[in-house]
């Protein structure tokens, strides 16, 4: 499975940008696939922003409810992170996440290469 990644930027607090993660190689075989974006800011953990599933069930990190969207195009296996309301503290690098889970299998993950992304206060 590949990645690619694109959308990241510098932008003013306050304003918004979208990222975007295509991948390629999926097969039916790998199972339920969930898609997501994870972001690491220097020092800190890598954590989870936003998840969706195939159905597009989505879970979002506290910290980015009501300013951030996912969203998915199974067709293209494409998912997107519509950013809004950005502040200071969303700056980091953003990775884009792939997950295959099959029935008593252990998930599988793959990690795009990530994006940066700055917000200037």
């Amino acid at each position: 499975v590949q990645l690619v990644e694109s959308g990241g930027g510098l932008v003013q607090a306050g304003g918004s940008l979208r990222l975007s993660c295509a991948a390629s190689g999926i097969t039916p075989s790998m199972g339920e696939i969930t898609m997501g974006w994870f972001r690491q800011a220097p020092g800190k953990e890598r954590e989870l922003v936003a998840t969706i599933t195939r159905g597009a069930r989505t879970n979002y990190a506290d910290s980015v409810k009501g300013r951030f969207t996912i969203s998915r195009d199974n067709a293209k296996n494409t998912v997107y992170l519509q950013m809004n309301s950005l502040k200071p503290e969303d700056a980091a690098v953003y990775y884009c996440n792939v997950e295959g889970r099959r029935p008593f299998d252990t998930p599988r993950t793959w990690w795009g290469q990530g994006t940066q992304v700055t917000v200037s206060s």
